[in-house]
C-alpha cells in the first residue's frame, strides 16, 4: 500500500542543502540556554532528540545575535562571542550523528526585547514604538504577574537608531552568521518577522521613519536586504540562508499585507535568499490575537499565504502554522508549498517524521493545542509539553529497559492511568489495566467533547493500549482481592478525584447537575443510573433515541449528537469559573445556550495555560455573562441567587445548573488497596488535581520509576 505522506517524506534542497524530507523543525524560543547564553546539556538533548525521530531539517530558534542585548529570554541562546561557539557546536554534531541538518535563526528583539527593559538597556527601534491597548494582563494572577515578562521598574529607554547603529546591526548579523557556521550549522535563517528588528523596519505602522530606512517598501525592506548581503558574503555564496517573513500583520491598521510581502520576498530572492519561510503575526489587541498569529488555533492558518508567495517567486516556501501532516503531503504535491515547518507538533512527538514514514500515524502522540508551551515563555519560564513529560528532560527521563520486570496493576483508565501503562510497558513490565466503566478515558473523554482537540490525545493513548502487550480489562472493580488473585508485584492508582457538590441550597434538585453527572450521562459512564435520577421520562426517551448511550467509544459522534440534544434548558449557569467551568461554558456556547458564570475569585481560569485562558475568557466574555467574586448563596427553581464582592445580591435566570467546583484528590481508593500488602502508587487526580498535564507528567514519571 503507498505511503499516504510520501510526497511530504520525499528529499528536498534549500540551494546547497541536501535534506531526508520535507519535514523541518520550526524555529521556536525554548528557554532551554543556560543564563549565560550558553548551550549545555538540556538543549543539545533536546535538538538531539528531534534529530533522532528523523526531520530533515531543525532550526534552532531565536539565536541572539548581540547577547545579551536584544534578547527577550532570560534563558536566550548567544551567538554574540566565540565563546558561545563550543556549546553549539555540541548541539550540531549531536544532530548530525542522526542525518539530520540544523539552521540557526538569527535574531534581535528589537521593541520585544523585554530583557533589555528589565535590565535598564537601551531598547534599539526604527522609529518611537506605537502603544497598543489591550486587557489582557487583567486575566493574569498576582502569582504570575511577578514573574511576568517585561515587568520592570525601570523606565523604558527606548533608542531610534541611526545611521551607525544601522551598519552595527548589519555588523552583528554578519558576524553571528560566521559563528554559526564555524560551529557547524548547516544554513541561516534571518528572522524577519514577528515585530522583530528586521520587521520593525518592514512595517509600514511600526516603521515611522523618513530617511533611507523608512518610507516606501524598498527603503523599508533595506535593513533585511543589506543584512541578507551582509550574511551571504561572510558565509559564501554556496552557504544556504533565508529568510523568515510575516505574510501579514493582522489587527495592525497600516501594517504589513500580502501584497507588500511578496514584494519583500521578490527582493530577498534577488539579493540572495535561499528560500522563505512564511508565517504572520497580530498585534496584540487581545489574547485571541496571539492565537491568530504567530502560533494559530485555526489550522492551516497560513497556506493560503504561502501559497502566493510561492507563485511569485523560484525558491523554496517554507511554512508553519498547525498543518496536519496530510494536508502538508497534499500542498507539497499540489506544489503549494516546499516544506512544512511543525513547532507545537514536534514538542509532542519529536519522531512524527519517523512514525509518518512507517505509516503509523495512530502512533503519533498529538498536540492538544492547549498552550501550556508558549505560556511559559510569557512569566520567564522553560518552555515545557502538557502531553510529553520528555520535553525539555530528554537527558534525564529517558524511558530504559527495567532490570528486574515486574506484574504492574494499572487501577483507572483516565489519562493518567494510560500513560503510566504505556511507559511501563515499554520498559518491559507485565502491565494489567483494570477499568470500571465500559470504556477507556476517565476525565479526558469528557474533556474532549468540551474541547475537541483533546480527542486526539484520548484516541492515541486509546491506541496505544491495544498495541502494546497490555492486558485492559473493562467493567472492572479494583480492590485487594484483585490484586492477590492477579498476583501482581506493584500497584499504580489513577482512579481520579472526587467532585463533591458544594453545601449550598437547593443543590439537590433535579435541574442541577455536577460535573461528573453529566460527564457520566453525556459520555455512558453508567449513564442510565444517572439518566433514571435526574431526567423525567420524556428526558430519558429522547436521551436513548438520540443513541448517544451507543456511541461511547466516539467523542467525535457524541459531541455531534450533543449540538441536537442534551439534558439542559437554554439558560445555564455554571457555578465555578475555572478550567473545567469555562470550557464547559464554550461548549455550550457552542450549542446556543445562553451562559452565565459565577466565579467566587477574582480570576477566572487559573488552572489554564495563559495563552488558552486568554482565548477561552475572549469568547466567554463575548457571548456569556462571567461575574468575579461572585458568592453564590442558593439555587431557586428557575434562578441561582448570588452576592458580589461588596455584598449585594443578585440573581441570574437559569433553566439549568452546572456546579463546577469542589473537585478534591481522592486516594480513599489507593489506601483501601495497600491491604493486600503491595506497593502502591498514585497517579493524576487523585493524588493532586493537575487536570491532563498533571496526569500525563505523573503517569510518565510512575511509568519510568515503578
Amino acid at each position: 500500500m503507498s505511503n499516504p505522506y510520501a510526497a511530504l517524506l520525499q528529499p528536498g534542497r534549500i540551494g546547497t542543502l541536501e535534506l531526508r524530507n520535507r519535514i523541518i523543525m520550526a524555529p521556536m524560543g525554548s528557554n532551554f540556554a543556560e543564563a549565560d547564553g550558553h548551550c549545555g546539556e538540556r538543549i543539545q538533548a533536546y535538538y538531539e532528540a528531534r534529530a533522532e525521530g528523523g526531520a530533515g531539517l531543525l532550526t534552532m530558534g531565536v539565536c541572539s545575535i548581540a547577547f545579551p542585548h536584544g534578547t527577550g529570554e532570560p534563558y536566550q541562546v548567544g551567538i554574540s562571542r566565540d565563546d558561545f561557539i563550543p556549546g553549539l557546536r555540541g548541539i550540531t554534531e549531536r544532530v548530525h550523528r542522526h542525518g539530520a541538518k540544523i539552521a540557526m535563526q538569527l535574531q534581535h528583539g528589537g521593541k520585544t526585547a523585554v530583557q533589555d527593559l528589565v535590565h535598564g538597556r537601551e531598547m534599539w527601534v526604527p522609529s518611537i514604538p506605537k502603544m497598543t491597548k489591550s486587557d489582557m494582563m487583567q486575566a493574569i494572577t498576582s502569582e504570575e504577574l511577578a514573574n511576568f515578562v517585561g515587568i520592570s521598574a525601570h523606565k523604558p529607554r527606548i533608542r531610534v537608531m541611526d545611521l551607525d547603529d544601522i551598519a552595527q546591526m548589519v555588523a552583528y548579523f554578519a558576524d553571528a552568521a560566521a559563528r554559526a557556521k564555524e560551529a557547524g550549522f548547516d544554513a541561516i535563517e534571518l528572522h524577519g518577522a514577528h515585530t522583530y528588528i528586521l520587521a520593525g523596519f518592514l512595517s509600514p505602522y511600526y516603521n515611522q521613519r523618513e530617511d533611507a530606512y523608512g518610507g516606501p517598501l524598498e527603503n523599508r525592506a533595506r535593513l533585511l536586504i543589506e543584512t541578507l548581503q551582509a550574511v551571504k558574503a561572510r558565509v559564501g555564496a554556496d552557504f544556504p540562508v533565508w529568510v523568515r517573513l510575516d505574510a501579514e500583520e493582522l489587527n495592525t491598521p497600516g501594517g504589513i499585507t500580502l501584497a507588500e510581502s511578496v514584494a519583500t520576498a521578490r527582493l530577498c530572492q534577488e539579493a540572495g535568499a535561499d528560500a522563505i519561510s512564511v508565517s504572520a503575526y497580530a498585534t496584540l489587541t487581545s489574547g485571541t490575537a496571539f492565537t491568530q498569529a504567530p502560533i494559530p488555533q485555526a489550522a492551516g492558518a497560513f497556506m493560503s499565504n504561502a501559497a502566493a508567495i510561492k507563485k511569485a517567486l523560484s525558491v523554496p516556501v517554507i511554512t508553519a502554522g498547525r498543518i496536519e501532516p496530510e494536508v502538508a503531503a497534499r500542498a507539497i504535491a499540489q506544489g503549494e508549498l516546499d516544506f512544512v515547518a511543525m513547532a507545537r507538533k514536534m514538542l509532542a512527538d519529536p519522531h512524527i517524521p519517523i512514525k509518518l514514514a512507517q505509516n503509523r500515524p495512530q502512533d503519533i502522540r498529538p498536540c492538544i493545542y492547549c498552550y501550556a508551551c508558549v505560556s511559559q515563555i510569557f512569566i520567564n519560564q522553560r518552555v515545557k509539553c502538557a502531553v510529553n513529560a520528555q520535553t525539555g528532560h530528554e537527558a534525564e527521563r529517558r524511558i530504559e529497559a527495567a532490570s528486574t520486570p515486574r506484574h504492574v496493576l494499572v487501577v483507572g483508565g483516565g489519562p493518567g492511568g494510560m500513560e503510566a501503562a504505556r511507559v511501563a510497558a515499554l520498559r518491559g513490565h507485565q502491565v494489567t489495566l483494570v477499568e470500571r466503566s465500559n470504556r477507556l478515558g476517565g476525565t479526558l473523554f469528557f474533556a474532549a467533547m468540551a474541547y475537541p482537540e483533546n480527542g486526539k490525545l484520548l484516541d492515541y493513548l486509546v491506541a496505544q493500549m491495544h498495541s502494546l502487550p497490555i492486558d485492559v480489562r473493562l467493567h472492572t472493580e479494583a480492590n485487594a482481592a484483585l490484586v492477590n488473585t492477579l498476583a501482581v508485584d506493584v500497584v499504580v492508582v489513577a482512579s481520579g478525584a472526587r467532585r463533591d457538590a458544594p453545601p449550598l441550597e437547593g443543590a439537590n434538585q433535579s435541574h442541577v447537575w455536577s460535573g461528573d453527572e453529566l460527564r457520566r450521562l453525556m459520555t455512558g459512564d453508567r449513564a442510565d443510573e444517572i439518566a433514571q435520577a435526574k431526567l423525567s421520562l420524556t428526558e430519558r426517551a429522547l436521551f436513548k433515541a438520540g443513541g448517544i448511550l451507543k456511541v461511547t467509544d466516539s467523542t467525535h459522534a457524541i459531541t455531534q449528537l450533543s449540538k441536537l440534544w442534551m439534558p439542559l434548558g437554554k439558560r445555564v449557569v455554571i457555578v465555578g469559573g475555572g478550567l473545567v467551568g469555562l470550557e464547559l461554558a464554550e461548549f455550550l456556547i457552542a450549542r446556543d445556550r445562553q451562559v452565565t458564570v459565577l466565579e467566587p475569585s477574582d480570576k477566572a481560569g487559573r488552572e489554564l495555560a495563559i495563552v488558552r485562558r486568554w482565548r477561552v475568557l475572549d469568547v466567554v466574555k463575548a457571548h456569556a455573562q462571567l461575574h468575579l467574586r461572585a458568592q453564590v448563596q442558593r439555587i431557586g427553581a428557575k434562578d441561582v441567587h448570588w452576592t458580589d464582592s461588596e455584598g449585594q445580591a443578585h440573581s441570574s435566570a437559569a433553566d439549568s445548573v452546572i456546579l463546577a467546583t469542589g473537585a478534591q484528590a481522592d486516594d480513599s481508593l489507593a489506601l483501601a488497596l495497600q491491604a493486600a500488602g503491595k506497593p502502591v502508587h498514585r497517579v493524576g487526580d487523585c493524588a493532586d488535581i493537575g487536570f491532563i498535564e498533571g496526569a500525563m507528567h505523573q503517569g510518565h514519571a510512575i511509568g519510568r520509576t515503578v
